[in-house]
């Protein structure tokens, strides 16, 4: 894809799509994980989405991400008038699954794993030169599964987690991750994310609450659910995404709309969010490596928007 300096990117595929799966709690505890999927959905033609998985913790199902999809097949006709990369609903539908229901019990995964962490082992023994990003949107759990029942599959993955209230919620499967597997490509992201809603510039019509009434509401089936579930900006989980679509992936400690991470002493390949003072947004660390890009990253986002309108 293209990357247009502060503009859109362009829907003209020049360079390898960035491979990802999306494993999401999304219809739990979290309205704003509907909110991160509508904004994956709108920037589709831009990745190869090779899998959605309904994750834990609490009540999150494989429903609630057709739910979205139902949305988006109603956009349909008007996202592939601006773009012919968009993936199908029916499409979108077959890479559709059920993780765990619960979050990991024990300090070691069960030998019985789920249809999500199927699907992660599947996509990553493909034989594809690109590799996959494993996007945690909630519970680390269908992951330690598929870490637990092929290791082998870490040449391949690269997983970029949600943390903080995440891993509060499934400390097992995180401590699982993070301690057996210390050679995994890591971007665990407690604190950074906030920088999706905390500060950044937020005057005109780019505030929390104005860009949605503004900018979805009334903008097609998509704009319509994303305003029915929150009426403001949170989508909490939607740095990962970002991080996909404009920066550097393969490089964490680069600039990136989704953030930018330090090692730590854990490893070559972890990364996490950087202590310096001078990023912190309301004594979250690393938020201003997201919100610093807040007005680019939602004016990229409107433009798309009004596609629907």
């Amino acid at each position: 894809m293209t990357i247009l300096a502060f503009g859109m990117i362009s829907c003209e595929q020049t360079a390898p799509k960035n491979r990802i799966i999306i494993s999401t709690d999304i219809g739990g505890s979290d309205p704003d994980d509907y909110q991160s999927m509508v904004h994956l959905f709108m920037y589709a033609d831009t990745l190869d989405i090779e899998g959605l998985v309904a994750s834990p913790p609490f009540q999150g199902r494989k429903e609630h991400i057709l739910e979205v999809i139902d949305a988006y097949e109603k956009d349909y006709p008007s996202l592939t008038n601006h773009s012919a990369h968009y993936p199908t609903p029916d499409y979108l539908r077959s890479i559709t699954v059920q993780g765990a229901i619960d979050s990991q019990a024990s300090q070691t995964p069960t030998s019985d794993i789920s249809e999500g962490a199927k699907l992660i082992i599947e996509k990553a023994k493909n034989p594809d030169p690109r590799p996959l990003y494993v996007l945690v949107w909630g519970s680390l759990t269908d992951v330690a599964q598929a870490l637990h029942q092929s290791p082998e599959i870490k040449e391949k993955i690269r997983v970029y987690a949600i943390g903080s209230w995440n891993t509060l919620q499934d400390t097992s499967a995180r401590n699982y991750v993070f301690e057996q597997h210390p050679d995994l490509w890591f971007i665990e992201n407690n604190t950074t994310f906030r920088g999706m809603y905390m500060g950044g510039f937020q005057e005109e019509d780019f505030g929390n609450e104005t860009f949605v009434s503004t900018h979805l509401k009334n903008h097609g089936a998509m704009g319509d659910l994303f305003f029915e579930k929150k009426k403001d900006i949170k989508m909490g989980d939607t740095p990962s995404v970002l991080y996909m679509i404009h920066g550097d992936p393969g490089n964490p400690e680069s600039p990136s709309w989704g953030g930018q991470f330090v090692k730590t002493d854990h490893g070559l390949s972890y990364w996490t969010d950087d202590p310096n003072p001078s990023l912190e947004e309301n004594n979250r660390q690393g938020a201003k490596t997201v919100n610093k890009w807040r007005k680019d990253f939602l004016s990229d986002w409107k433009k798309r928007m009004d596609y629907l309108k």
